[in-house]
C-alpha cells in the first residue's frame, strides 16, 4: 500500500442536554433507567451489577499525552507513552459508553447513567445532564462550530457547551438509537442506528437523508475517510461504515455503496478508525484488522497478545501506539512492528506482566 500523511481534521466526539453548570465537587447520582429492548447488539441491554466486567468501551486522546480510558468499572487517565496509571475519576455511573474532548480542554464523559464534564487539571466532576432522550449515553461528537452532540438509545441531542442549553433533540430518530457519529468533508452529522443511516445539517439540524437496507440493517461504526485533495488525484471523502454482518463504504453525497470488502463479510464491526498513514483499522466481534481503503484487502491481522478478539473502542496514533480496548481489558499495539500487549492495570488477570512500549 502506498502510504502517505493525510492531514486531516476529525470532529471528535461530545455531548449534552440542559446541562447544569457548577463548581467543583461530583454532581449528584441519577438512578439507573430502564432500557428498552431495541439496544445495539454490540452492548448488552442492562449494566453489569459487579466489577467483573472488564470491557473497555472508550477512549480519548488528549494533547497532555493522556489517555482517557471508559471502561465498565469507570474512568481513568493514563500516560499514552507508558500505560501508567495517572488518575481515576468518579462519576454518576462506572460503565462509560463514550468520552470526547471539548475545544476548551473539558472532558465529557457519556455513561449509561448520564453525562459528566471532567476539568482534566484538577479531574474534578464540573457538571451532568440528565435531561436527555435517555441517560444511556452511547456516542459523543464535538462539530465544526464547537457545539456538542450526544447520542442515547433514545435519541439525539444538540447543546450550547456555553450555555449549556439544549438547542435540538430528535425523540423521533430513525432508527431510535444513536450508536456512533461522525462528519463528512460538508461538515454534516451522519447518525449509526438501528435502521441504517441518518445524515444531519449541523447548522439547520434538519434532516437531510435517511439510508436504509443496508446489508446487516444495524449500523454499529461509522468513520469518515481522511481530506480529499483532487489534484493529487486522491478521491473524495467517503463514509466506512460497520455493521452487523458487513463493512460498506458509502458515497455521503449519493448514499451509493462503493464497496463491501469480502473479507469483511459476515464479520460484525463494532469500531472503525483511521490512522494517520491512511489505513483503517477495523475492530469486530472476532479480531482487529488493518484495511487498506483503495483496495478494500486486509493488509494485517492482530491475532495475538490481545486480551479478547471482541474489540469495542480504537485510539491510533496515540503516544506512538494504537490503544484497543476490548471485552476482557485494554491493550496496544505498535504501528510500526505490529507487536502487541495488555495493560495489566484493565484486564481480568491484574498480575500479568507489565506494559511495554
Amino acid at each position: 500500500m502506498q502510504t502517505q500523511t493525510w492531514q486531516w481534521k476529525l470532529a471528535l466526539c461530545l455531548v449534552v442536554g440542559n446541562t447544569l453548570w457548577g463548581g467543583g465537587g461530583t454532581a449528584m447520582a441519577n438512578p439507573i433507567p430502564t432500557y428498552p429492548a431495541t439496544t445495539p447488539p454490540a452492548l448488552p441491554a442492562t449494566p453489569p451489577q459487579s466489577l467483573e466486567d472488564y470491557r473497555v468501551g472508550a477512549l480519548q486522546a488528549d494533547p497532555q499525552g493522556n489517555l482517557w480510558v471508559g471502561s465498565w468499572q469507570g474512568l481513568a487517565q493514563i500516560d499514552a507513552k507508558t500505560g501508567q496509571l495517572r488518575g481515576q475519576i468518579l462519576l454518576s455511573s462506572r460503565t462509560v459508553g463514550a468520552i470526547v474532548l471539548d475545544r476548551a480542554g473539558s472532558i465529557w464523559v457519556g455513561t449509561y447513567d448520564g453525562l459528566n464534564r471532567i476539568n482534566p487539571r484538577t479531574q474534578t466532576v464540573t457538571a451532568q445532564n440528565f435531561r436527555l432522550p435517555s441517560n444511556r449515553v452511547l456516542s459523543l461528537l464535538v462539530d465544526r462550530r464547537g457545539f456538542l452532540w450526544v447520542g442515547s438509545d433514545s435519541g439525539l441531542s444538540l447543546v450550547d457547551p456555553g450555555s449549556g442549553a439544549v438547542k435540538t433533540t430528535f425523540k423521533d430518530l430513525p432508527g431510535v438509537s444513536a450508536n456512533a457519529l461522525t462528519l463528512d468533508f460538508q461538515g454534516n452529522l451522519w447518525v449509526a442506528t438501528l435502521e441504517g443511516l441518518v445524515q444531519i445539517d449541523t447548522a439547520s439540524s434538519l434532516q437531510m437523508q435517511r439510508l436504509g437496507n443496508l446489508p446487516g440493517t444495524v449500523v454499529q461504526a461509522i468513520a469518515t475517510s481522511p481530506t480529499h485533495s483532487s489534484w493529487l488525484g486522491i478521491p473524495k471523502p467517503t463514509l466506512w461504515v460497520g455493521t452487523t454482518n458487513s463493512l460498506l463504504q458509502i458515497d455521503p453525497d449519493t448514499g451509493q455503496v462503493l464497496q463491501a470488502p469480502a473479507a469483511l463479510k459476515g464479520r460484525s464491526i463494532t469500531t472503525l478508525r483511521f490512522d494517520k498513514a491512511g489505513s483503517l483499522w477495523v475492530g469486530t466481534a472476532e479480531g482487529l484488522l488493518r484495511l487498506n481503503p483503495f483496495t478494500g484487502k486486509v493488509i494485517g491481522e492482530i491475532a495475538a497478545n490481545l486480551p479478547s478478539r471482541r474489540i469495542y473502542a480504537l485510539a491510533p496514533d496515540t503516544g506512538g501506539k494504537l490503544w484497543v480496548g476490548t471485552s476482557e481489558g485494554l491493550a496496544w499495539v505498535s504501528q510500526t512492528t505490529f507487536k502487541a500487549g495488555v495493560v495489566p492495570r484493565f484486564s481480568r488477570d491484574q498480575a500479568a506482566g507489565s506494559s511495554k512500549k
